[in-house]
């Protein structure tokens, strides 16, 4: 499988990444709202897929401290 890392990818493979994972009806700079992560971060690249992902994780477990499993540092 090839990195998807921001420093080996071009804006237009992370792009075709982000819309291969959330299906086709995923339009560029949309989906926040669903997912409840901001994928254009990625897509831009000003953030790594994995530091969404625990930021989104992080959130889920502030907001349900009954579904904690790892200990995320609350702001």
């Amino acid at each position: 499988m090839k990195s998807i890392l921001i420093k080996d990818t071009t804006r237009e493979e992370r792009e075709a990444i982000i819309r291969e994972s959330l299906g086709d009806d995923y339009e560029v700079g949309c989906g926040f709202e669903s997912t409840g992560i901001d994928y254009q971060l990625y897509i831009d690249g000003k953030k790594e897929l994995r530091e969404l992902n625990q930021e989104a994780n992080c959130g889920f477990e502030v907001a349900h401290p009954e579904e904690r499993k790892n200990g995320c540092a609350m702001a």
